[in-house]
């Protein structure tokens, strides 16, 4: 195990030291698994008081990176987080940083729709009967007059996530996290009020339809239809909220 214990400085302190044991780990210097110094070792080692070294910890188990076990053979040990545990975090991560403003909910829009658009295109070819299947459910669900509109959001975004999961490609569907856990339903909240969700459902049915032929084309095509609908939507929406936000803000002036 190598650890750098030097070139702290006094702002920040649990901050840092998490990120060199984060860096070890990554690094491979701190392999899966093993077990880390206890709280009172490191704190000597890196000269700070054990609650420092406890916030340090707290920081790594919140990234799933570190996992802490009781009894006699337990202590602080090194994770191997799952992938629906990482995609968590980054759907966890991506939705914050659009609540601080960090992200504008249009570019959250574009850069979805590339990387579905890629995942569509390799799921002509890689999908399988089960994620058909998986898509025309959700089809069906979308079709009932009695679905509540939040169910029919969480709907939407279930048809997607299996339309990606489609292209089997485990990177690609990582890094749609973001967009399809996280963020989809916050534009989905935005723009229900505008959505024709027989329009939704048809656009869906032709993906569905263009996937079944192993026609990339047309499910691209498609899809496109599909994402042009959802940020004119998206558009009116914000259009019409943003008037509502300057009244709103004047009254309280």
């Amino acid at each position: 195990m190598t650890i750098d214990y030097q070139g702290l400085v006094t702002q920040g302190l649990a901050r840092q030291i998490a990120e060199k044991l984060r860096e070890a780990i990554l690094e491979g210097r701190l392999h899966v698994n093993e077990r880390l110094p206890t709280e009172e070792e490191l704190a000597a080692r890196f000269s700070v008081s054990r609650p420092t070294i406890r916030e340090a910890l707290k920081r790594l188990a919140a990234q799933n990176l570190i996992r802490s076990r009781r009894g006699p053979t337990g202590g602080t040990f090194v994770s191997h987080p799952t992938f629906e545990e990482a995609r968590l975090a980054v759907a966890n991560a991506a939705s914050l940083l659009v609540s601080m403003g960090e992200f504008e909910l249009a570019h959250v829009l574009e850069a979805r729709f590339e990387v579905e658009l890629l995942c569509c295109r390799l799921a002509a070819t890689r999908r399988t009967d089960a994620h058909l299947a998986t898509m025309a459910a959700e089809i069906a669900r979308q079709r009932d007059p009695a679905l509540l509109d939040t169910e029919f959001c969480a709907s939407d975004v279930g048809f997607h996530r299996a339309l990606v999961a489609a292209a089997r490609n485990p990177a690609l569907e990582f890094a749609a996290a973001g967009a399809l856990d996280s963020l989809q339903p916050a534009v989905n909240l935005v723009v229900f009020r505008y959505r024709d969700r027989r329009q939704v459902a048809t656009q869906h049915e032709r993906i569905h339809a263009a996937l079944v032929a192993r026609d990339a084309g047309v499910a691209c095509e498609a899809l496109s239809d599909y994402m042009s609908t959802l940020q004119r939507q998206y558009r009116k929406a914000h259009s019409l909220r943003t008037p509502a936000r300057k009244a709103s803000k004047a009254a309280h002036a």
